[in-house]
């Protein structure tokens, strides 16, 4: 029997196309996309244009990858003015165009036309004050289009991943260790293991973080295991660094360094510059843990280039942070100083409160091994200013412990043990254990 034409889908053919093009971006698997009434299997059949679909189910399908039905049975609106707008806003992100990014976000809000839409604007609303500095306001934007969204972050794994990054930022894991469970459970049990390893690579994070070193541990085991079949090399490099990255804590810089040399290898198949850049100054960090100055230095150097161009401020700051680092092991004081002096400067311009306190730490310990207890004890208490007016984070209780230690060195003792209590305090008050 002929197949029955349809008079609300150009071609069968072409719906299957546009569908697998929309979920293979939107990074869902066939399983994952499925919900009753419309099964993996008949998602392929669909795909492979031998099913038909309602255009109620493409309604909901294009709900869930964000595109519209109009679009899956015709093609139609694929670059609707919107989408332009969301589009060149996304660029503008990325290059760093943050107030262009804003303005066009705002402009895609107020033509929204249904929830999807506001959803998509208000993420990337949220994820410019994130840029901006302003991670209270962007977490109230970002909770804002997750309750238009149902309120189950696994349905919005972009908007999920933001959303719980930014708590992290401010310090606040016990929100960011549930969202990031919920997101792991939903994918494990949806047999997503792409979703399933980003996400508890995100836990992992979490909760190391944290201080819960046995517990990150089982979560990220658990996801090597499940990402061993798992061809995508960065969900293969997620799994590599965050497992090194939990080593270094854990002060085990030879496991370490075995993990992120994978990480490295993965991401070199990339040609991701900026990620490869990242995996260097990663690697070079466990080298000078380890005394092997000379090769951190090399690691830093091949690196730089990869990263001046599309580096953040503050990632900037980090890497050259090592470089400091670097040069401080190699015993040139003075050259140590005066760039370590410069990044300061520049600290002091930028808009992330949280990353600058943590960046006036590591500089602060720079200054300690340059024997400069004075501008130490300055640096010190420039992260105890920022980092206070936040919640508890690691980066306090390391502030507080250090300028106990600047304080000591200049023989001030008693202010040294009142600033080693309020670390003690802050620590029990983050619920991480004393170290």
């Amino acid at each position: 029997m002929p197949r029955q034409k349809s008079t609300h889908v150009d071609s069968p053919e072409a719906v299957g196309c546009r569908l697998k093009e929309a979920r293979e971006r939107s990074g869902f698997s066939q399983r994952a996309l499925s919900f009753p009434g419309c099964s993996p299997a008949y998602i392929s059949r669909i795909e492979a244009g031998e099913r038909i679909p309602s255009l109620q189910l493409l309604r909901e399908l294009g709900r869930r990858l964000g595109v519209t039905e109009d679009y899956l049975a015709t093609g139609a609106d694929a670059a609707s003015a919107l989408s332009t707008t969301l589009l060149d806003a996304e660029i503008a992100l990325r290059l760093d165009d943050v107030e262009s990014a804003q303005d066009l976000y705002e402009r895609a809000l107020a033509q929204a036309a249904d929830d999807r839409e506001r959803i998509e604007a208000l993420e990337g609303l949220g994820r410019v004050e994130t840029r901006l500095g302003h991670p209270g306001e962007a977490i109230e934007i970002l909770e804002r289009a997750l309750a238009l969204a149902g309120g189950d972050p696994a349905e919005r794994p972009s908007l999920a991943e933001t959303l719980g990054r930014t708590y992290g930022t401010l310090g606040e894991l016990a929100p960011a260790i549930a969202l990031f469970e919920r997101c792991v459970e939903r994918y494990e049990n949806d047999d997503d293991p792409v979703r399933y390893v980003r996400f508890a690579c995100l836990l992992g994070y979490a909760l190391t973080d944290n201080g819960d070193f046995a517990r990150a541990e089982r979560v990220v085991a658990k996801a090597l295991a499940a990402g061993r079949l798992v061809k995508d090399p960065y969900t293969r490099a997620r799994l590599y660094w965050s497992q090194s990255r939990l080593l270094v804590e854990q002060g085990k810089s030879e496991q370490a360094e075995r993990y992120a040399r994978r990480a490295l290898e993965t991401l070199r198949a990339t040609e991701d510059s900026h990620s490869v850049a990242q995996a260097y100054q990663l690697l070079a960090g466990i080298y000078l843990d380890s005394a092997r100055v000379e090769e951190a230095a090399e690691l830093l150097r091949e690196g730089w280039p990869l990263i001046e161009s599309t580096g953040t401020p503050i990632e900037l700051a980090h890497y050259q942070i090592e470089e400091v680092r670097v040069l401080a092991a190699m015993g040139e004081k003075e050259r140590a100083a005066s760039i370590a002096m410069e990044i300061t400067r520049r600290l002091g311009e930028t808009p992330h409160p949280l990353d600058a306190g943590h960046s006036y730490v590591l500089l602060g310990d720079i200054f300690v091994d340059l024997e400069d207890s004075a501008r130490a004890r300055e640096l010190y208490e420039l992260a105890v200013e920022l980092l206070e007016a936040h919640s508890p984070t690691r980066h306090l209780v390391d502030a507080y412990k250090g300028l106990s230690r600047a304080l000591e060195a200049d023989g001030r003792a008693d202010e040294a043990l009142a600033m080693l209590k309020k670390a003690l305090s802050v620590q029990e008050r983050a619920r991480r254990p004393i170290a």
